[in-house]
């Protein structure tokens, strides 16, 4: 009955147990990757800037896992923010060459002029 109050852990050593904590800006990196996706629509600009943003933030937080890997954890979030960034970055892209395109083959009054044929064509079909 010596062994009653044994606790195997009682005299462990805790010298290798470390805390891991969540890289700085693996949450942010993935909103970003999402919003820059969402922007691709406004001009594709706004995605331009987010998915630009969120891909620093990204190689910022990769420098700092890759110096201490055991310290860090989220990395999975960050890889899919900086994927997600990489999307938009492209989808952006694409938006600004047709927007650019559209403007200066087509020009702002044409395409304007366009739209409002399209638009009323479709609501005669309606009725």
């Amino acid at each position: 009955m010596e062994n009653q109050n044994f606790n195997p852990y009682q005299h462990q050593q805790n010298d290798n147990f470390v805390i891991q904590q969540n890289l700085p800006n693996s949450t942010a990196v993935l909103v970003l990757g999402i919003l820059s996706i969402l922007g691709c629509c406004c001009y594709g600009i706004i995605g331009l800037i987010l998915g630009i943003v969120g891909l620093v933030l990204s190689k910022k937080d990769l420098a700092l896992y890759n110096t201490n890997p055991s310290l860090y954890k989220g990395l999975s979030n960050l890889k899919t923010g900086k994927i997600l960034c990489i999307i938009g970055i492209v989808l952006s892209i694409i938006a600004v060459i047709i927007n650019i395109y559209v403007y200066a083959v087509i020009g702002i009054e044409n395409y304007e002029d366009m739209m409002m044929e399209w638009s009323q064509s479709l609501q005669e079909d309606t009725m």
